[in-house]
């Protein structure tokens, strides 16, 4: 049963599917490889999908090794970018580092879990590595991928550095002896790069990685890929209400998907899609707080839904005192820690009210006070603190 779940649930590819079928009930204990480059110091639910395919391999007895890319998050990963990802510095990347574990573990047994940092081997290696590592593959391969072309055909930059990104992940699953590589659809270039690195380095490595890509998350404006950014994303380590309230604003559209990658349990059919909102909302909550917390966001929900009341206990937006006078555009993005363009479209959508007053002037200086109440949408309430 656990071997079907990993093989089929929230699985979009598997290379290849009939060798790893084969392993998975030999009985062998796989290395299990998961690559995080520390980009953002914050999970949301759309890194949650891999990891929890992570997880299962857990629970079936395999070593899941996690990668993390202290040496490769200088670089950035160049996967699904129109441009030149933003080179981090190592201070930075540490930044990050810091709480990801700790967040990770809400979803996978850190404690079993084997954590590397690639900087061990990479740094090590030096330029002669560095050029062995070019020789596994040529250029018309690297150039082959569709984010590279893309670019090329739009005369826009692709680094030598970016080149070599897939080529350095790759060398990773040879280091760690890796037998499966989990990644997201955007992922499947460079883990079939880590096939070839493998194949190139011969006895080095373990033979052949198997590979699963996860599908990729939309988040809750239904169009774009879950990110921070972008402002439609849902973090684990979010308020309960807070997180309720974003999974009940998910389109109707995405609800198959979520229930399969973000849950254990199946869709329910022939039910009402808010009723599946609110199955859905109160079983991740419960899963990243606690069922207890879960049912009083649910019963908050419900109360604010069918009434239009402001909840019992609006989240706190603190706003200094020298601030207190600054444009709604500002405060609203504040709140919602979306950009300034996202904002200014919440605000002329007419989702923004001060004390029960609609808001429609991006430009305005509603004169704050202690208490005021901020609505933005339907369900997200905020109580102003001004800070002295």
């Amino acid at each position: 049963m656990l071997i079907q779940k990993i093989l089929t649930r929230g699985v979009a590819e598997i290379i290849d599917h009939n060798h790893l079928e084969h392993r998975l009930r030999s009985g062998e204990k796989l290395r299990v490889k998961l690559g995080i480059d520390p980009t953002s110091p914050d999970l949301h639910l759309g890194h949650t999908v891999v990891l929890r395919k992570l997880r299962q391999f857990q629970d079936a007895g395999h070593q899941a090794v996690l990668i993390i890319g202290d040496f490769t998050g200088q670089i950035g990963d160049p996967s699904g970018r129109s441009e030149t990802r933003k080179v981090l510095s190592e201070k930075e990347v540490k930044t990050n580092l810091r709480h990801y574990l700790a967040q990770a573990s809400k979803v996978i047994d850190v404690r079993r879990a084997e954590v590397a940092y690639n900087g061990r081997w990479h740094g090590k290696r030096g330029v002669r590595g560095l050029l062995e590592l070019a020789k596994s593959a040529t250029v018309q391969q690297i150039l082959k991928r569709d984010d590279f072309e893309k670019r090329l055909n739009e005369n826009a930059d692709v680094s030598v550095l970016e080149m070599l990104y897939p080529l350095l992940q790759g060398y990773d699953s040879v280091a760690v002896k890796a037998d499966v590589e989990l990644g997201g659809t955007d992922q499947k270039f460079n883990l079939l790069m880590g096939r070839r690195v493998q194949r190139y380095f011969g006895p080095a490595a373990a033979g052949e990685q198997d590979v699963i890509t996860v599908p990729l998350i939309e988040g809750t404006d239904g169009v774009r890929k879950m990110s921070k950014s972008v402002g439609n994303y849902i973090g684990i380590t979010e308020e309960p209400q807070e997180m309720f309230g974003k999974l009940m604003a998910v389109p109707d559209a995405l609800l198959t998907k979520y229930f399969e990658t973000l849950t254990d349990i199946d869709e329910p059919q022939g039910m009402h899609p808010k009723d599946k909102k609110l199955l859905l909302a109160e079983t991740i909550v419960g899963m990243y707080h606690s069922p207890e917390k879960a049912k009083e966001a649910c019963e908050e929900f419900i109360k604010t839904f069918s009434e239009g009341a402001a909840p019992e206990k609006p989240k706190n937006l603190l706003i200094l005192k020298d601030m207190k006078d600054a444009s709604l555009l500002w405060i609203v993005s504040i709140a919602t820690s979306v950009s300034k363009s996202d904002a200014r479209r919440l605000i002329n959508q007419k989702a923004v009210e001060l004390n029960g007053t609609l808001k429609t002037d991006p430009r305005e200086t509603p004169p704050l006070k202690n208490g005021d109440v901020l609505k933005i949408g339907k369900h997200r309430f905020y109580k102003i603190e001004i800070k002295q």
